[in-house]
């Protein structure tokens, strides 16, 4: 089953002030605009790609950082049965997991990973219970295919 897949790179969102410190009210509201715009595009997968970022010796992101972002994509559209995917690279301070069980303690379908292949695996994955075709579905209806026969005379 083919799965539309936003790509939202930490270069895209993460902003710095003056100071080179993390900026949260500035990336909050680009990750608003890239929020919103999953939402408009109909796009039910986003991947969260951190990789880039290199983590000093003391976290870049407060809990408290955290759980603004987590609210940023609930405030601009992401609804509980949408994934997000967090891929990092490296965690040393486990701030991509702790994003991730903010996430899930919200009722968000929320994981971090640090493997892209297992990222795209679970974002593309059915949700329990849930049917690959659209069968099944309340809005879908049975049209039959009539089958036109020719005439040889």
């Amino acid at each position: 089953m083919p799965i539309e897949l936003q790509i939202i790179r930490a270069s895209e969102f993460i902003r710095v002030g003056p100071q080179g410190h993390f900026d949260l009210e500035s990336s909050k509201e680009v990750l608003k605009v890239l929020a919103s715009a999953c939402r408009k595009r109909g796009i039910n997968q986003a991947l969260l790609d951190l990789r880039e970022l290199r983590p000093g010796p003391t976290p870049v992101f407060s809990p408290k950082d955290l759980a603004t972002l987590v609210n940023t994509f609930q405030e601009f559209g992401f609804v509980p049965s949408q994934r997000l995917a967090v891929l990092y690279e490296s965690d040393p301070h486990h701030r991509a997991s702790l994003f991730a069980f903010i996430g899930r303690t919200r009722g968000w379908q929320v994981q971090a990973f640090a493997v892209f292949e297992e990222a795209i695996t679970w974002l593309s994955a059915s949700e329990p219970g849930q049917v690959d075709d659209d069968s099944n579905s309340p809005e879908a209806q049975v049209i039959p295919v009539r089958q036109q026969t020719s005439d040889p005379s």
